[in-house]
């Protein structure tokens, strides 16, 4: 079966939705519900803010389902943009953020690339280990750190 991609787009800016990857974190409507609301169709309305305020949302999604192109003549084939650098975040009560270009190796050795943003589960309770899957919330994870 093939995944299902959704493509907004306007002004150069494509946001690109991926249902599948979706953890439905609700960042995105909560951050930003001129754009991004669940009980609209279609959810998304890229009219609804700026561009940089769209992009500055995107950003945040923790499982990646929500990425965007910006000037396609720097984008790769499948849509993400190139960028060097790689930052990582611990969010508070949840997974653990990857920002940039990274190859995950699995336990059988397959290997996977990711762009963009990568959510690893640092809960314990994913199904889809090493990727959080919302899992922490469910439990009531949260942090020790005090």
């Amino acid at each position: 079966m093939e995944e299902q991609i959704k493509h907004y787009t306007r002004d150069g800016l494509t946001v690109i939705w991926k249902p599948a990857q979706c953890i439905h974190s609700t960042i995105c409507w909560k951050g930003l519900i001129k754009v991004f609301n669940p009980r609209a169709r279609p959810w998304i309305n890229i009219e609804g803010a700026d561009t940089e305020r769209i992009i500055e949302q995107v950003k945040k999604c923790p499982s990646g389902a929500l990425s965007y192109i910006q000037n396609a003549h720097t984008a790769t084939p499948d849509g993400t943009i190139q960028d060097s650098s790689t930052s990582v975040e611990v969010l508070k009560n949840g997974p653990l953020m990857v920002y940039g270009n990274l190859r995950v190796k699995d336990s059988a050795g397959n290997e996977v690339v990711k762009s963009k943003v990568t959510a690893f589960c640092r809960c314990g309770a994913s199904a889809n280990k090493p990727y959080c899957d919302g899992s922490h919330m469910r439990i009531g994870f949260t942090d020790d750190r005090g």
